[in-house]
């Protein structure tokens, strides 16, 4: 590159594109959804009205939210050719790697898949919104030697996701847990999965494939992974009085714990906090309680040796394990929630949308001239 410009690793800082949809003040520690924050829409909303919020930019109100869960419930379904699809997938694949596949599939069978119009992003954002948590508990329960559980036209998103994963209605009190978190999950401004997807529908691509890109950059370690990486931790470490000696032999090894601190925040994640509250009251209730106390005492040794602060996913390790979610599926479970974010981003993109083309800084060899390869020698 021979125009002036300045590096900016990682993109790091860089304002990419406007948005009306997610508020998030990392200095501060706050972030709110549409104008709304993050503390109230999480403890007051469920998550169809944080969804509807991030489509049409207002809470609805009663007689829209009515409309919208039974437009959601009708789609639920997913093709039959799918399930039967996670029969003949090896069954140690990973979950996110047959979410991925299961979107493109989904595509397939979309009426509106190639139609970028903003009325066929909506219906389209409705359909994956349902179809992903039926996809994830479908194959779950297909790789686990179960039928899978078909859904249910009478539950709630979240009250429905815990249905299929476990073929049991869940209580009032895990659904209120499960539904905190999905919305804490459902968007995050210009994430790597979310930049991922609004870099794939400005070449003017279609949902499904932003969609299934965004699935591929959740399903690292460093993003959407690190939930599962904490759990994976604490069942390491296995009981509360082990957390300083691990703690310790980890800080001398220089271990990277997964978990903490965070890109953008710099005050502390303001998701964390309220996880932290719900995961709590859930281990409690479930009698996993210790889960939840190895949490606190890793954190706080860790924040006293390195001054390092949780983000969201060090709390919905213990939270979701405690529900019945079984590790390998805790990023699915992210994108189940973050699917509304999304789609709500990728129709924000078409409506004013740019070619995302950002530059390289190339630091290789110098212009030279090519040596016909008779005459090029072992180097």
């Amino acid at each position: 590159m021979t125009e002036s410009s300045q590096l900016i690793r990682g993109l790091e800082g860089v304002v990419a594109a406007e948005t009306r949809l997610c508020d998030l003040d990392g200095k501060n520690g706050r972030l709110a959804y549409g104008g709304y924050d993050i503390d109230e829409l999480a403890r007051k909303a469920t998550f169809e009205e944080v969804a509807y919020l991030l489509w049409h930019g207002e809470l609805p109100a009663r007689v829209q939210l009515d409309r919208f869960q039974v437009e959601l419930a009708a789609v639920r379904t997913i093709p039959e050719e799918l399930v039967r699809a996670y029969a003949l997938m090896p069954r140690d694949t990973d979950p996110m790697r047959v979410l991925q596949a299961s979107v493109a599939v989904l595509g397939m069978h979309d009426p509106d898949a190639t139609d970028n119009s903003r009325a066929a992003n909506r219906r389209k954002a409705a359909r994956l919104t349902s179809q992903i948590a039926t996809a994830i508990c479908a194959h779950h329960r297909v790789r686990s030697g179960q039928k899978p559980v078909e859904p249910s036209r009478d539950l709630s998103h979240v009250a429905n996701f815990l249905y299929m994963l476990t073929g049991q209605k869940p209580s009032a009190v895990t659904t209120r847990a499960m539904e905190a978190s999905f919305t804490l999950y459902a968007e995050h401004e210009l994430n790597a999965s979310t930049f991922t997807t609004r870099v794939i529908a400005a070449t003017l691509s279609d949902m499904h494939s932003a969609v299934a890109g965004g699935v591929g950059a959740l399903k690292g370690t460093l993003h959407g992974g690190a939930g599962e990486a904490v759990m994976r931790t604490l069942l390491e470490i296995g009981r509360v009085d082990q957390v300083d000696a691990f703690t310790d032999k980890a800080l001398a090894e220089k271990r990277r714990l997964m978990g903490f601190g965070h890109r953008v925040y710099t005050a502390g994640d303001p998701r964390a906090a309220i996880l932290k509250g719900m995961a709590e009251e859930a281990c409690r209730q479930s009698g996993q309680f210790k889960w939840y106390e190895m949490a606190v005492k890793l954190n706080e040794k860790i924040n006293a040796a390195k001054r390092l602060i949780p983000n969201v996913d060090f709390y919905s390790a213990p939270l979701f394990y405690s529900l019945g979610i079984p590790v390998e599926i805790f990023t699915p479970v992210i994108a189940i929630s973050r699917i509304a974010g999304w789609t709500a981003n990728i129709i924000e993109q078409h409506a004013d949308n740019r070619l995302i083309r950002p530059r390289g800084d190339y630091i290789g060899p110098k212009r030279r001239a090519f040596t016909p390869l008779a005459k090029r020698g072992v180097k």
